[in-house]
C-alpha cells in the first residue's frame, strides 16, 4: 500500500508539472472548444434527458452500477444513465439519446459520460477521484431554484450548477455536493484526458488504458450490461 500511495503521489506531480492548465480546483470551460460546444446544445440533451426520466424510478443507483461508490451513497437518492463508462459504449441507452451521444463522442478524449442525476436533499459527502490524468466535467441540465442551494465544493472553491452552463474540476480534490432544493438536479457528468505536454501525455494514454481493463471498471460494465437487459424486458412489457 505504500509503494501504491508513492506511486500515485509521483504520478500526480508529473501530471502537474506538464499540465497546461496547472493544478487549479476548477478550470475556465471557455478554455475548451468542446465545451462551449456542448454548452451551445445543451437543449437538445435536455429533450433527450426529459425522455430518460419519465423512467426515473426505474434506473440503477450510481452504487449498483459501481460498487466503489458505496463508500460515498448507500441510498437511492443518486441515479445514473450511462452512455459511455472508461470507453465503452451502452448501445442500448445512445439508442435512446442519439443526439446526446453523438456529442459527447466529439469531446477529445472523452471517457465517461452520463446523466447524473440527484434527487431532493441529497448529499454526497467529501471525497476524492482516484487519478489526476482526467478532468470532469458537469454540465447544468436541470437544476432547480434556488440554485445556490445545489452545489459543489472543490477544495475551497465553491460553485454552483445553472442550466445550459458547465463545471470543469480535478476531482482528485477534495469535493463534496449538496442538493438542498426540493427538486431533482440532472447534470451531463464527463470525464476527459486531461491535456498534458508529451511525455506525460503518452504515460497518461497508458495508464488511463490499464484502468479500462482493470476489475473495478470491469465490473462496473457488467453490472450495467445487466441493468440495461432488465431495463429492455421493462420497457417491452410496457409497450
Amino acid at each position: 500500500m505504500r509503494l501504491a500511495f508513492r506511486l500515485v503521489q509521483w504520478l500526480e506531480r508529473i501530471i502537474v508539472k506538464y499540465s497546461p492548465h496547472g493544478n487549479a480546483t476548477f478550470f475556465d470551460p471557455d478554455e475548451f472548444p468542446w465545451a462551449r460546444h456542448l454548452e451551445a446544445n445543451w437543449q437538445v440533451i435536455r429533450k433527450e434527458l426529459d425522455a430518460v426520466l419519465e423512467h426515473q424510478e426505474a434506473l440503477p443507483n450510481f452504487q449498483d452500477i459501481s460498487k466503489d461508490q458505496r463508500s460515498i451513497t448507500r441510498d437511492d437518492k443518486w441515479k445514473t444513465f450511462f452512455l459511455y463508462g472508461y470507453g465503452y459504449k451502452s448501445e442500448a441507452n445512445a439508442a435512446r439519446c442519439p443526439e446526446t451521444t453523438r456529442l459527447v463522442e466529439s469531446v477529445p478524449g472523452m471517457l465517461t459520460a452520463f446523466f447524473s442525476i440527484l434527487a431532493p436533499g441529497k448529499h454526497i459527502p467529501a471525497h476524492r477521484g482516484p487519478y489526476k490524468g482526467v478532468l470532469r466535467y458537469h454540465l447544468g441540465l436541470l437544476v432547480p431554484e434556488p440554485k445556490e442551494k445545489c452545489r459543489i465544493r472543490v477544495g475551497d472553491d465553491v460553485r454552483h450548477w445553472e442550466e445550459g452552463k458547465g463545471l470543469l474540476f480535478d476531482d482528485t480534490h477534495d469535493h463534496e455536493v449538496w442538493n438542498e432544493t426540493d427538486g431533482t438536479r440532472v447534470v451531463l457528468f464527463m470525464d476527459v484526458e486531461r491535456p498534458l505536454r508529451f511525455p506525460a501525455s503518452w504515460l497518461n494514454k497508458l495508464i488511463i488504458k490499464l484502468i479500462k481493463y482493470s476489475p473495478v471498471v470491469q465490473s462496473a460494465r457488467k453490472n450495467e450490461q445487466k441493468w440495461e437487459m432488465s431495463f429492455e424486458d421493462v420497457m417491452n412489457r410496457a409497450r
